[in-house]
Parts: C-alpha cells; sequence; structure tokens
C-alpha cells in the first residue's frame, strides 16, 4: 500500500517523464540513467553473488539503496543483470551467452553478461530454412543454441504415436523433459519474487516505466539470430531477397502482436535496441529498405496502441537522424549512445524526446567536476523547450560513486525550469 508521501512523489515523477516525452518543460529535467551494474557495486556485492542469490534479496537490497540513496525519476527494477538467475542459466547452458559465476568462472566475476555470436543459419541452408523453418529450427538452430534443447537435434519425429513415444521416451529427451519441467518451475518462482520487488519499490514512490511487449527492427533479429553481424551485412548485397524472405514475416508478426496488446499497456515505454543500425554499418540505400522501413512502422503501430517506442540508438547515429524526423510528434523517445547531441536537438527538438549522450566512461574514469561540466553542458543543449530527459549513454556499471552523486545533484539543481 502506498503511503500519501509515496503516492505524492510517484505522481511527481511520472509527470516530469510525461511533460518530457511530450516535448514539455517539467519542473525540471528528468534523470533515469540505467543504473546496470552500479546497484550491484553501491552495495558492496559482486556480480556473480547478484546472478546466483536465487531468493533475489541481494538485487532487492541494492535496488532500495540505490533509489534512497539517489532518487532517480524511475524504477531500474532488474536493471537487466540476470539477478538470481545463475541456476537457470546453468540449467538452459546456453551456447552464446557468459555469465559472471557461470561454471569454470569464463568470465570475471564482476562482468556484465556477454553474448557470444555466431551464424546459426548456414549459406547451404537458406533453401530448408525457407521451405521447413519449423523443422530447420526444432533440428538446427534449436540445439546449436541451447547445451539443454540438444536431444531435439537428434529426434525423428513421424505420424505414428508408437514411434513418436520411442523418440520421446529416449533416456537424453527424458532427461531434456524433466529439466525443462524444472526450469518452467523455477521460472514461475523468480518471476513472483521479481513482482514482490517491483511492487515493494513501485509503492516506495519509484514508477517503473518500461513495460508490456518489446519491438524493434526486424533485420537486427535476422543479424543477430540467424547470420551474425558479418554475414547479415554482406548478405544486403549477395542474397538480398532472402533477407526480405525473413524480415517481411517477421515485420507482420511484429504488427500483428502490437496491435493485439492496445489498450493492455497504455503509457508504457517499449524499449528497443538498435543493434546494427549505426553509422558505417550499412549505406543510408540499405538503411533506408532493410532497417528503417520496417522500423519506422512498427513506431508508429506502437504509438497508435498507446504506448510509447523507447528506441535505444546503439553506437554512433549522426548520419540517421533524418530518418528518425519521420515519427508522429510528441510520441517517441529517441536515446542516443554516441551522437552530436546539439544536432539532435536541432532536427528532432519538435518531434521526440532526446535522451542519452553522456559518456559512462567519464563517470568511470573522470573527476566530479568534469562530470559537472558534461552535465551541465548537455543540459544546456538539450533542456531548453522541454523534450529532454538526462540519461547515460549506456548502462552505468564501473562508475564511481562520487562521480554519480555529481551528475545527480547537478541535474536536480542545475536542470530547473522554475
Amino acid at each position: 500500500m502506498m503511503t500519501p508521501e509515496a503516492q505524492k512523489k510517484y505522481d511527481e515523477k511520472m509527470a516530469r517523464v510525461i511533460a518530457a516525452r511530450t516535448l514539455k518543460e517539467p519542473d525540471r529535467v528528468p534523470i533515469t540513467p540505467s543504473a546496470a551494474l552500479f546497484l550491484v557495486f553501491n552495495a558492496g556485492y559482486t556480480v556473480a553473488e547478484v546472478v546466483y542469490d536465487d531468493t533475489l534479496e541481494k538485487h532487492r537490497k541494492a535496488l532500495i539503496k540505490y533509489l534512497n540513496e539517489f532518487d532517480p525519476d524511475n524504477n531500474p527494477g532488474m536493471a537487466n543483470i540476470d539477478a538470481g538467475q545463475g541456476k537457470m542459466l546453468e540449467l538452459q547452458n546456453p551456447k552464446t551467452m557468459r555469465w559472471a559465476g557461470m561454471p569454470g568462472n569464463i568470465i570475471d566475476e564482476n562482468s556484465l553478461q556477454q553474448y557470444v555470436e555466431f551464424p546459426i543459419l548456414l549459406d547451404d541452408e537458406f533453401d530448408e530454412f525457407n521451405s521447413d523453418r519449423t523443422g530447420w529450427t526444432l533440428r538446427k538452430a534449436i540445439p546449436r543454441t541451447s547445451g539443454l534443447l540438444e536431444p531435439l537435434g537428434k529426434m525423428n519425429i513421424s505420424t505414428s504415436a508408437p514411434m513418436v513415444a520411442a523418440e520421446f521416451s529416449k533416456p537424453e529427451v527424458r532427461r531434456m523433459i524433466e529439466d525443462l519441467w524444472k526450469l518452467h518451475d523455477m521460472q514461475v518462482e523468480y518471476n513472483k519474487r521479481v513482482a514482490a520487488i517491483l511492487k515493494e519499490t513501485n509503492e516506495m514512490g519509484y514508477p517503473t516505466l518500461t513495460g508490456g511487449i518489446g519491438g524493434g527492427a526486424p533485420f537486427d533479429q535476422y543479424s543477430n539470430f540467424l547470420r551474425g553481424t558479418l554475414l547479415s551485412l554482406s548478405d544486403l548485397y549477395d542474397r538480398p531477397e532472402e533477407v526480405l524472405k525473413y524480415v517481411e514475416p517477421v515485420f507482420e508478426a511484429s504488427i500483428a502482436r502490437i496491435r493485439a496488446a492496445k489498450g493492455k499497456f497504455d503509457g508504457k515505454h517499449v524499449f528497443m535496441a538498435l543493434h546494427k543500425g549505426m553509422d558505417g554499418f550499412m549505406s543510408q540505400e540499405h538503411y533506408r529498405d532493410f532497417y528503417w522501413k520496417y522500423l519506422q512502422k512498427v513506431i508508429c503501430e506502437i504509438v497508435d496502441a498507446g504506448m510509447v517506442p523507447y528506441v535505444f540508438t546503439e553506437g554512433k547515429y549522426n548520419t540517421r537522424l533524418d530518418f528518425l524526423t519521420e515519427v508522429p510528434p510528441g510520441k517517441v523517445i529517441y536515446h542516443f549512445e554516441d551522437v552530436d547531441m546539439a544536432m539532435a536537438k536541432k532536427k528532432l527538438g519538435n518531434i521526440a524526446c532526446i535522451t542519452g549522450g553522456f559518456p559512462t566512461s567519464l563517470l568511470d574514469w573522470g573527476t566530479p567536476q568534469q562530470v559537472i561540466d558534461e552535465t551541465k553542458r548537455l543540459i544546456d543543449i538539450c533542456a531548453p523547450g522541454g523534450g529532454y530527459i538526462f540519461e547515460t549513454g549506456c548502462g552505468m556499471c564501473n562508475a564511481k560513486r562520487e562521480n554519480v552523486v555529481a551528475m545527480f545533484e547537478t541535474v536536480k539543481e542545475y536542470g530547473r525550469y522554475k
């Protein structure tokens, strides 16, 4: 149950964010940086400890400490750091991921999760992929990406019930099924703990802004989950028709999913990370025809469904800014990791809320005065007229605490409109 004081805080923070995202001037610039691993280190834990604490108590304490000490305008929630998921990850045995504390300590105990990219769809498999996508997924894609699901690649499924029963009765398949049941039960309990943490911290007066569904550019799925970065980009030249054979149905499915969510998550931010659209990864023509053509429609569909597209542009994005203007005014948030923020403000200031652009390296290696100066510089550029939320370019991880303090204090004092 939220106290009157907490409700007042909650309402003020929501009003501040809503004003900014609708291109208005709130009482001050909202500050909603990605807390990421800073949550963990600020509470004195290692990442591995938090990842393997399936009670989620360590993450809960770290989150509450961060909220109480820095008072951001949002609730970071689970902070996308796989808190409490270590044992579940071991059971899944993903081949495309490494995480802190995993068996063998392959990465450092204080590392953010790392992803391993390799092509799942091979050059000689396109005919099979296009003619029998379900079969290819079961026989090849899933076993290539999950150790738990490797037995699927060896199963011979027919229409005969006794033969199907024989396949599912193989020892390795029985073990897989039992582990899947176990994984499901673990996930159910995990979801309950997450919901309790979010409820508790929401009731402290901190709104969870993101929720509901996800979204993004269909080409990113092609690149991330099928071909990998290098092959997906060469495919734009060598087999563009194959790229579109994948992108088009994925796009249609995304539109259908968004329409089905209409009215269910009104006002929630729909987080979309753009992985392969950055400057230099593809030509302007390829970006328009294979990337933006579909992403722009996804963004507009999310707006029509009553939600707020939160578009996280990864890498440099200076050459793409003109494309980003082609959205409904006052309905979209663009987050920038690395862009000329003055140019972004000039081109997008009357169209979309902008955020990001603050280098997290400055929090890691800079001085408090350097942090203060850069914070003021960004506010001077981006705040006039509204439509600006202060965020770091990417997640805070190894930030010095005194620098994070300097950043928050500067935004709250220097970023006032009234």
